[in-house]
């Protein structure tokens, strides 16, 4: 089984520019779920959602090309994919020869398939990272936009806890259920194999018992020292909204800066809908 201690992280890379997935680095997600009561069947929905703004490749003719790529990781995947092996993969299109961004994209869409669903059995029928490329006449497209709701960052709390203190979160069971989306810009994480920091804004949507705000805040600030991915902070969030606070509907959303030319943003729900369209805020 793959750990984060025997990937690429922190080490020196040698940088190949032939096209080698190989390189994809899955790691399963079964252990740091155990850690926060999630078994087989999570009570969530959701998704990963990256973006890769350092993608290109040469044309049968030897000329470069460019794209930006959005994938799409289903959350009920067995594993994540490590980010530097992700950014490794993509470097070795560098110097391949491909004739049209279609095949850029299904070599992406097969080979990150393969890697997230990396088990006995491999993926279910019908099972499939997504994956979009935008290509320069699109660029112009792209907009910049905040998160929707509610910025807790307004409040004037005092801070100090730097780990996650869920026990900070509390909510009025005693009052009648709201309704709300909140928003904060002060969440911080770090990595969990090399400590480097990982700066992200939060959503919470939810309805049910009302959230004390002040407290939410104050937890979302207790992950700043805390080592762990970006997909286990925003299923870890969730965990103890779900368990602490008991909403009927909960929704988490981190929209994390990107680190070698990727970001990632992960998205879980404990009911069936949409995806967030794939909208970077300014920090991004």
């Amino acid at each position: 089984m793959n750990t984060p201690e025997h990937s690429e992280l922190g080490k020196s890379s040698v940088y190949t520019d032939q096209y080698a997935p190989e390189l994809l680095f899955p790691i399963a997600r079964a252990g740091k779920r155990a850690e926060i009561g999630v078994g087989t069947q999570p009570p969530f929905f959701g998704a990963d959602l990256w973006t890769a703004f350092e993608l290109s490749w040469v044309n049968l003719r030897g000329k470069p090309q460019v794209a930006l790529a959005q994938v799409v990781v289903p959350c009920e995947s067995p594993n994540i994919v490590e980010s530097k092996s992700f950014k490794l993969y993509l470097n070795s299109f560098n110097n391949t020869r491909l004739a049209e961004p279609a095949e850029v994209q299904a070599r992406l869409k097969a080979d990150l398939t393969e890697a997230v669903w990396r088990q006995p059995g491999g993926a279910p029928a019908g099972t499939s990272v997504g994956v979009k490329l935008l290509l320069p006449e699109m660029f112009d497209r792209e907009a910049v936009q905040e998160l929707d709701g509610l910025n807790l960052d307004r409040l004037d709390i005092e801070c100090q806890h730097y780990t996650p203190a869920p026990e900070l979160l509390t909510a009025a069971f005693e009052e009648p259920p709201v309704s709300e989306v909140l928003t904060s810009h002060l969440l911080k994480s770090n990595c969990l194999v090399t400590s480097q920091p990982d700066w992200g804004s939060v959503q919470i949507s939810y309805s049910g018992p009302q959230i004390d705000q002040a407290g939410l805040l104050q937890y979302l600030v207790s992950f700043r020292n805390h080592n762990e991915f970006h997909e286990q902070c925003v299923e870890r969030i969730f965990m103890d909204l779900w368990t602490r606070c008991k909403p009927s509907k909960l929704s988490v959303y981190a929209r994390y800066t990107r680190r070698g030319g990727l970001d990632i943003n992960p998205f879980r729900t404990s009911h069936p809908q949409a995806l967030p369209a794939a909208v970077r805020t300014a920090r991004q």
